[in-house]
């Protein structure tokens, strides 16, 4: 059974959600403001978080990133905001995923699904690997920069163990999407630009000059720690 936090202040959306969740087997912790839902993180330990952005008081984006200061929680965003700024702060902020409402509930569980698959996913392969300053250790899942652990959410964390696997190595946006976020779809390029954002303002000395995520204008991404 997953322990689902669903953080939702409409009581349509969050009626639907909550239903929808135990009827497919899951344990649904619902509460309507973030403050509630931050308290609710640490009693209860949920293993995925669904969360709105439009909440009374504290705000979703706040909220996100309060979650983030202490837990690598996996968090999806679920909101009726669709516009393209909206999405990548939401990114930006922490979020594994984003949905845009109204959505199904079977959507909504193969998002679950894959957030889940990919941060608890062991990695590629057994090995501690240095790249310049950072060392990627995939046996502990853990990334040193000088020594320094770096706190990754773990959708940056699978992001950098498929790319630093095959350096030098460029994978298009949709290859990124299919096997680090496992949408088989032609999806949400955004996804993948701002998870590289994220990634890039922890790993790198300058992320407008990046020595390790480099860009393949109009294609996509490769890992070239030289």
């Amino acid at each position: 059974m997953t322990r689902v936090l669903l953080i939702e202040d409409d009581p349509a959306v969050r009626r639907g959600v909550s239903l929808g969740l135990r009827h497919r087997g899951h344990e649904a912790l619902v509460v309507t403001t973030g403050e509630d839902g931050l308290a609710e993180l640490v009693a209860s330990a949920p293993d995925i978080v669904l969360l709105d952005l439009m909440l009374p008081g504290m705000s979703g984006l706040e909220t996100c990133r309060r979650i983030r200061a202490f837990s690598q929680v996996p968090i999806v965003i679920l909101s009726a905001r669709d516009d393209d700024v909206d999405i990548v702060v939401g990114l930006e902020a922490g979020a594994d995923d984003y949905v845009i409402k109204p959505a199904s509930g079977e959507v909504i569980e193969a998002r679950m699904r894959a957030v889940l698959r990919r941060t608890s996913q062991p990695a590629i392969d057994q090995a501690r690997t240095p790249y310049g300053d950072l060392l990627i250790d995939r046996v502990a899942l853990r990334v040193l920069k000088q020594g320094t652990q770096l706190a990754l959410a773990p959708t940056e964390m699978k992001l950098l163990l498929f790319l630093s696997a095959a350096p030098e190595q460029t994978f298009s946006r949709q290859q990124l999407l299919e096997q680090v976020w496992e949408h088989t779809f032609h999806g949400d390029y955004r996804l993948v630009d701002a998870c590289v954002m994220r990634l890039r303002a922890k790993i790198e000395d300058d992320p407008r000059d990046p020595r390790y995520i480099q860009t393949v204008r109009g294609f996509g991404y490769r890992f070239g720690p030289l």
